[in-house]
């Protein structure tokens, strides 16, 4: 029931794919598809902060008829400003120093760190209707997403085809052509973070291999960097993963850790 994206351009699809898509565009993160009356849209524009690293600049949603427009402490409704906790037909939105979060009644809720992670979580009623870089939530991995018909895209082409189209927008699409590299010489350091005694809850509820793999690929992009974003973020997003899932993960940041 959870879409997510966190970190260094990593995505998880509804249904558990998870890839990396490094644009800077407008992107539909997840829409109502189909053809009538479109009950909700999520729409994310992320671009690179002071420290080089990718970060959600603004999230757009409709729902039903209410606009409502994030960025980092801030939640315009229909073109205004509001206080929150913030309450009108429907839709709920509270804040706090880490997080804003919004449940709207029509079955979704979103929650964003007002950084580089937002994960939504939508009514099953909703199967088979989405569309968007959280891809067609229909239970099966890969279909329709990554392979549609006779056609197979890499996670770039099927990234760019989810961008909304602004005449004014300055931005590229990026490089369909690039692969991302190998990062095994990682891969134990990251094993390591992610199988400590703090997540021992939460290995049989997520799939391990996905989180080593995009902790791998943070560590390759920060290139020997050591600031927290490299290590932390998909550390954090197993952990959020991992108590939605049911599960309680330990104390595991530390005075001198993320």
């Amino acid at each position: 029931y959870v879409c997510s994206t966190w970190g260094n351009n990593h995505f998880k699809t509804f249904d558990g794919d998870v890839y990396q898509f490094p644009g800077v565009c407008e992107y539909n993160f997840v829409s109502d598809c189909r053809d009538a009356y479109k009950e909700f849209s999520v729409h994310i524009q992320r671009a690179l902060n002071s420290d080089g690293h990718p970060e959600i600049q603004y999230i757009l949603m409709k729902l039903k008829d209410i606009a409502i427009y994030l960025k980092p402490n801030l939640v315009v409704v229909d073109g205004r400003i509001v206080k929150t906790p913030y309450y009108a037909s429907g839709v709920f939105i509270e804040t706090n120093e880490i997080y804003t979060k919004i449940y709207a009644k029509l079955g979704m809720v979103l929650m964003w760190n007002q950084q580089d992670a937002l994960m939504v979580e939508l009514d099953n009623k909703y199967n088979n209707h989405t569309c968007g870089l959280c891809g067609d939530y229909n239970g099966i991995p890969i279909y329709n997403e990554f392979i549609k018909g006779d056609a197979s895209y890499n996670s770039i082409t099927f990234g760019n085809m989810q961008k909304i189209s602004k005449p004014t927008a300055k931005c590229e699409d990026p490089d369909e052509t690039q692969s991302l590299p190998s990062c095994d010489e990682h891969r134990d350091e990251c094993q390591k973070l992610l199988t400590s005694s703090a997540f021992a809850d939460c290995r049989l509820r997520l799939n391990l291999e996905m989180y080593i793999q995009a902790c791998m690929q943070d560590k390759c992009a920060c290139n020997g960097k050591t600031d927290s974003f490299c290590l932390c973020s998909t550390i954090s997003e197993y952990s959020r993963q991992c108590s939605h899932a049911g599960g309680r993960p330990g104390e595991w940041r530390t005075e001198s850790f993320c």
